[in-house]
């Protein structure tokens, strides 16, 4: 059973939280997205994920266990809250460094399970690849775009003062 909203506490009327994962060769990235998450529990083991917490726009139930595609290691596996989200890096078991062709085990497709492709890598995606694009600044790309010209008054056939403007012919007296 790859999704069920049943644990050792059982309760049928929980709603399963929204979920978005992403994953490099050592670790998993899970997202529980849940606002205002109020007394959230959660357990990792071997090959489960288990989460139950309280909250969303009507405070209600919602709980949710996994059953992962592959083994991880609770013990080097952390969890970081926010008043949205709760954002899990999961680290795969020591020697399992590959890809997993889904998060859980069964095929069936999850409804609540997204892709997060802010973090998405493709596994064919070189190291180099991978740093480059996590390392990208636009703020710092666009200081450094400074001198180019731009979109003010100016195209690629250039300086703006050489350039006629519709913008600068004379107006017609009102009267």
């Amino acid at each position: 059973m790859a999704a069920s909203t049943k644990s050792g506490s059982g309760d049928a009327s929980a709603l399963h939280p929204h979920l978005e994962w992403a994953q490099r060769r050592d670790r998993v990235w899970l997202t529980v997205i849940l606002e205002n998450c109020q007394n959230p529990t959660y357990e990792l083991k071997e090959k489960t994920f288990f989460f139950k917490g309280k909250g969303g726009t009507e405070n209600l139930d919602h709980e949710i266990t996994l059953e992962l595609y592959g083994e991880i290691d609770p013990e080097k596996s952390t969890c970081k809250k926010t008043d949205r989200q709760l954002f899990f890096t999961i680290m795969k078991k020591d020697g399992t460094a590959s890809y997993w062709p889904r998060l859980t085990k069964e095929q069936k497709k999850l409804h609540f399970l997204k892709t997060d492709f802010s973090r998405w890598r493709d596994e064919d995606d070189s190291e180099e690849e991978v740093e480059e694009k996590e390392d990208f600044n636009l703020d710092e790309m666009m200081n450094s775009m400074g001198g180019m010209g731009g979109f003010n008054g100016a195209d690629l056939g250039g300086p703006a003062e050489e350039q006629e403007d519709s913008d600068d012919e004379e107006l017609p007296d009102l009267q």
